[in-house]
């Protein structure tokens, strides 16, 4: 549905810019990647120091080690959803003909022929 020209547009409805939504996709990866290596250096700390309770721990660096990175790409590559009115036009489209499309002919059509 098209917007009426008295409408206002609200800057609150805008969408956020395509660098914007970059660079704090590009922050949360770097962060997580943080983390992943904050998780193999403790681990490496727990081994050398023979810490209490290290069947616990070491599982638990490990799975962090496994885990953060497949989320941190499936995370930096997560966009927001598109707008609901793009997709209802899609849907709709198959129901309804076109605005502008000329309504069929009821009546005999002329046929040319090539030959006389």
């Amino acid at each position: 549905m098209k917007r009426q020209a008295y409408e206002p547009i609200l800057i609150t409805d805008a969408a956020r810019s395509q660098d914007d939504q970059l660079n704090s996709r590009q922050k949360r990866y770097v962060l997580m990647m943080g983390i992943r290596v904050a998780c193999l250096v403790v681990g490496a700390i727990l081994v050398g120091a023979k810490a209490p309770l290290l069947w616990l721990w070491l599982p638990l660096c490990g799975l962090g080690m496994v885990l953060i990175p497949w989320l941190a790409v499936l995370l930096a590559n997560d966009r927001p959803p598109k707008e609901q009115h793009r997709l209802a036009n899609k849907l709709h489209a198959r129901h309804e003909p076109p605005p502008m499309a000329l309504p069929a002919e009821e009546g005999p059509h002329k046929v040319i022929d090539a030959e006389p």
